[in-house]
Parts: structure tokens; C-alpha cells; sequence
């Protein structure tokens, strides 16, 4: 079995346990010479769902009478669209488009993480039908199943910039704002994706104007069409973007956790620290540099104990 015809399996299982989670009828799954089907059904109609594996890829075929409410239901469902819209909800980009996320910058301890995801519209699909959502809905154990199956899939295309606690130091030292910060980050891990593809359309979550990474950009000679978007995680880019940074965080905590024998927590709360006094008390200023992010509140704490 070669990989597209593994992906396509994967895609239709993944709609099977969608579709019958919504009461639908399914089938057991047929092969064809270059496909794998299921008949689905509820009391009156009946149409199928293929999901090919030739040369040009994966692709998601629904065939049935089109006019029928079950044909509509699904298509809906997996499409996320519908054949006569109702509204004007805000819709997914129209593909190829790359998407941004970062990940850490609310944890005390750790890099801060940006993530930029190039879809095309076969990835798009094939994301949906995994499930992928904000990686803020997901468990670690989740997150590090979904980063592995996002990184198997040859024509998903990304690019992780991590910042260590010592690098990020020293740029929130010298940029002297988390926003200024964080424009800097998105345009590298963006300037980097576009190395490896057209990537003319970029979402981001909206943290500051986005003027900081258009500027950023500029500055290495990039220009792009950069649209930023409050709860931007809802388009599958993003998602997918928020998955691979969080997934890069959540490493980093637990190698650290190994090498210094401790549970390091993530966030910033009363546990954190308790956690950064006594690394403090044990190994120093210098090392809690190489380790957390300095211009956090909890560093007055921490280091005045």
C-alpha cells in the first residue's frame, strides 16, 4: 500500500466515525481499482462517498442525486459549505493560502513557537477529515498525534521557528515589546515558508497591527498579502499552524522535565513560582535565563525570594 492509498484510508475512516456520530448509516468500505467507498444512507436515501488515491493525489468525491436532503446534509458536513447558502458566515480561504500561529507566549517557562502552514486544497481536505482544530481544544497526548500525522503528508508544507528562552530574552531586551516580538517571529517563520513555496496569501491570529510583520518582511525584501483575523484558529491553516507550534512547546517541556528531574509546569500561576524559586535557589540567575521569560511579573518573585 503506497502512501496515497493510505492517506485516502485514513480520510474515509475519519468520515465514517464523523458521519455515523451524527446518525447516518454507513456502509462497510469497499476498494475499487483506485479508490475506497461507502454507501450511506438514512430511512429514504442513499448516495456514496469516494475518496481516491491516483496519481494526482487524494481527492473526495460524493456522488448522489444532488437535489436530495442527504446529499446536502453531507456535503455540508464534510465540504463545510452548503449548495444554497442561508448566510454569509466567514468562509475558508480560497486555497492554495498559508496560515501563522504562535504558541508559548503565555508560559513562564519555555520558547516562544510560530508555526506557518501552507494548504493545498487536496491538504485542506485531508486536515478536515482528521479533525484538526486550535490545538487550545486539544490535550498534549492529541496534539502529538495530530503534529505526527500534519508532518506524514507530503503536500503540506510548513516551516517551525522555535525562540528559546535565552534568544527571546535577548530580543524582548532589544525590541523592548512583546508585539514587536512577535511581528519579528511570524515574519521569519513566514520568510522561511516562502522559501519553500508561493505562499501569496497569509492568515494570522491577530495579536497587534499587522503592520509589525509586513514591515519585518519588507526589511528582508518579502512582500505578501497578510490578512489578520481574531480567533483565526477557525480556518484549517491556522489550526494546523497552532497544532505544530504548541507540539514544539510541549517537547520542550518535556526534555527539560527529563534533564532536570522536575514536572516544569506550563502557564503562569502559583506553581510556576514555586518552580522558578527553586530552580533560582539552585542554579542561579544564568540559568533561569536559559529558561523563562524574564519580563514575566512571576521574575520579580522569583528572584527577590
Amino acid at each position: 500500500m503506497d502512501n496515497k492509498e493510505e492517506t485516502a484510508l485514513k480520510i474515509l475512516d475519519r468520515y465514517i466515525q464523523y458521519l455515523t456520530k451524527v446518525h447516518l448509516r454507513v456502509s462497510e468500505r469497499i476498494k475499487n481499482e483506485y479508490s475506497y467507498q461507502v454507501a450511506i444512507n438514512d430511512n429514504k436515501e442513499k448516495i456514496s462517498l469516494h475518496v481516491f488515491f491516483g496519481k494526482k493525489g487524494n481527492k473526495i468525491v460524493l456522488q448522489g442525486n444532488k437535489d436530495l436532503k442527504l446529499y446536502k446534509k453531507v456535503n455540508e458536513l464534510i465540504f463545510g459549505e452548503t449548495l444554497i447558502p442561508d448566510s454569509k458566515p466567514e468562509l475558508e480561504p480560497s486555497y492554495p493560502y498559508a496560515g501563522t500561529d504562535e504558541s508559548g507566549k503565555g508560559d513562564y517557562f519555555g520558547p516562544l513557537v510560530i508555526a506557518a502552514v501552507y494548504l493545498t486544497p487536496e491538504a485542506g481536505k485531508f486536515l478536515k477529515a482528521l479533525g484538526i482544530k486550535d490545538s487550545k481544544e486539544l490535550s498534549d497526548y492529541q496534539i502529538k498525534e495530530f503534529a505526527n500525522e500534519i508532518g506524514k503528508v507530503n503536500e503540506i508544507i510548513f516551516d517551525v521557528v522555535l525562540i528559546s528562552p535565552e534568544k527571546y530574552n535577548q530580543l524582548y531586551e532589544k525590541m523592548g515589546n512583546l508585539n514587536r516580538l512577535m511581528g519579528w517571529a511570524h515574519a521569519r517563520a513566514i520568510e522561511n515558508l516562502l522559501g519553500k513555496c508561493d505562499a501569496g496569501e497569509v492568515i494570522s491570529d491577530k495579536f497587534g497591527n499587522e503592520k509589525l510583520i509586513i514591515d519585518a518582511l519588507q526589511q528582508r525584501g518579502r512582500s505578501i498579502n497578510l490578512k489578520q483575523v481574531t480567533k483565526a484558529e477557525k480556518f484549517m491553516a491556522v489550526a494546523a499552524a497552532s497544532i505544530l507550534a504548541r507540539d514544539a512547546v510541549v517537547k520542550w517541556f518535556n526534555s527539560q522535565s527529563r534533564k532536570y528531574k522536575l514536572d516544569i509546569p506550563k502557564g503562569s500561576s502559583t506553581e510556576v513560582e514555586k518552580m522558578g524559586k527553586q530552580l533560582f535557589e539552585k542554579y542561579g540567575e544564568e540559568m533561569m535565563r536559559k529558561m523563562v521569560k524574564i519580563h514575566f511579573k512571576t521574575s520579580k518573585k522569583v528572584f527577590n525570594s
